[in-house]
């Protein structure tokens, strides 16, 4: 017999927040956060869903009431949490004027976002708005947008224009400076629409910049069948987690208007930027340097990967070796006992994260995970090894083609460009060229400088194979040392 729908014990607080881009990640992290602090602390700070692309995620939680389990899964077990502070959830494509709507009212004090780092729609190596994506054009001409750029410069607009104060905009995106990022590519579209406006926002408006950690895999069938099983209902919406979090929060919000979230564990600081270096440099560097080595080498998921003990060994050394060197550390924080702390997260057999899905979106992600820390490095006469071996792993994951002779499905905005670029050239050398031509990714002087270093590790990788290539790097410093 099957199990009843999981439906809504308690009625959500009225809505203080819209949240863009309603994914697993918000709905394990910013949606439990904030939960618990309303629960701790009271609050109008209910949260209306929008998803900006399909209707799925609505249709999941709709008939449960847009409530859902939250499953932590740790080492020793599973516990299953239901989260019920989500009031609607809209589809933007389905009612874009509903969605503006909400954002305009006045009891909206905040809109947070997880979108990825593509639905910013800017240019990954300098920050700025990519004035020609396609998006963007259809929303300079457009009072109903399809971006979330869109979506906040029409809300703010409906907002100044009848006397209200703006909302907060709070990214949860994995982009350094992501406030700064995200104020830059609305005022940039706004003063493309209304100068006035631009400056409007630019005065009165708030964009804290964020960082987010917590481990949070796709859900798959076998999880939802889990759920069922531990709660005797049935939730087609469920998302898994790690038990670890960490939230750290630029305090600089529209008229001080947040939830409780201090109360509740969230850091409340003045400056978040070593804080988000420390995560994105470390965990998502690591993380995306494990997706593609351990993809290429067949591991499926990042603890299978890391069990692997050359691949385990390279991570190790890229945190001491690499990333951690090149890097301030937030005040109280020991970098060494971090990397000691991700080591164990990432071995977690219970997170099932699918290299796979990590390497997704990497012309997006490289920049800030990878680019950035080996750019200081050559700066300070570091070597780099580990991550440029990083970067022609990449090269040869968007080639198409895994070790075994396989095909892979690639996922990237640029994914047809790049697998061009790489069939286009026949000799590894030709390979690294092309592909370190792709401006949006590679800003010139670094590629000049990268380019013999890449052909010689894209090379090491088509002969050796990803485990070896790694294990080498870690045998020649041990040697150094």
């Amino acid at each position: 017999m099957p199990a009843d729908r999981m439906t809504r014990t308690a009625k959500a607080p009225e809505a203080g927040i819209v949240h863009l881009g309603l994914g697993a990640f918000f709905r394990a992290h910013g949606a439990v956060y904030t939960e618990e602090a309303v629960a701790r602390s009271g609050g109008a700070w209910g949260i209306i869903g929008v998803s900006l692309k399909s209707p799925g995620t609505r249709d999941a939680l709709a008939p449960q009431g847009c409530t859902y389990t939250a499953l932590e899964l740790g080492p020793e077990g599973a516990v299953a949490h239901p989260v019920e502070i989500l009031r609607d959830v809209l589809v933007a494509p389905e009612d874009p004027q509903a969605v503006l709507e909400a954002m305009a009212d006045p009891a909206i004090r905040i809109v947070t976002l997880t979108i990825t780092e593509k639905g910013y729609c800017h240019d990954p190596a300098t920050g700025a708005l990519n004035l020609d994506h396609p998006d963007i054009l259809h929303d300079l001409g457009s009072a109903h947008p399809v971006s979330a750029p869109g979506y906040l410069v029409r809300a703010l607009q409906l907002r100044h224009d009848r006397g209200l104060r703006p909302f907060t905009v709070l990214t949860c995106d994995n982009l350094p400076d992501n406030g700064r990022v995200v104020r830059g590519v609305v005022l940039a579209l706004a003063s493309r629409i209304d100068p006035g406006l631009a400056d409007w926002i630019g005065t009165e408006g708030r964009f804290p910049s964020t960082m987010v950690d917590r481990i949070v895999p796709a859900t798959s069938p076998e999880d939802i069948a889990r759920v069922e099983a531990l709660t005797g209902c049935h939730d087609a919406a469920p998302v898994m987690h790690e038990p670890f979090r960490q939230w750290a929060i630029e305090d600089d919000f529209v008229d001080d208007a947040r939830p409780d979230w201090g109360a509740v564990g969230a850091e409340l600081v003045t400056e978040v930027t070593p804080y988000e270096h420390m995560k994105l440099r470390m965990l998502n560097g690591a993380h995306s340097a494990l997706a593609y080595l351990g993809y290429l080498a067949g591991h499926e998921t990042i603890s299978e990967t890391v069990a692997d003990p050359a691949l385990g060994a390279f991570v190790r050394h890229l945190w001491a070796d690499e990333i951690a060197p090149a890097l301030t550390p937030p005040p109280g924080v020991s970098l060494a006992a971090y990397a000691e702390a991700l080591g164990a997260r990432f071995a977690n057999p219970a997170i099932r994260h699918r290299t796979w899905q990590i390497a997704m979106d990497g012309s997006q992600k490289l920049p800030q995970r990878i680019l950035a820390t080996l750019s200081d490095n050559l700066v300070e006469g570091r070597a780099s090894p580990g991550l440029i071996l990083t970067v022609a792993a990449w090269m040869r994951y968007v080639g198409g083609i895994d070790e075994a002779g396989r095909p892979i499905d690639v996922r990237d905005p640029l994914a047809e460009r790049l697998r061009a670029l790489s069939d286009g050239a026949e000799t590894p050398e030709a390979k690294v060229a092309a592909l370190l031509s792709v401006r949006e990714i590679f800003p010139e002087a670094l590629a000049r400088t990268l380019k013999g270093h890449l052909a010689e590790a894209y090379a090491q990788l088509l002969r050796d194979g990803a485990r070896a290539s790694a294990g080498a790097i870690c045998t020649e410093t041990a040697g150094a040392d």
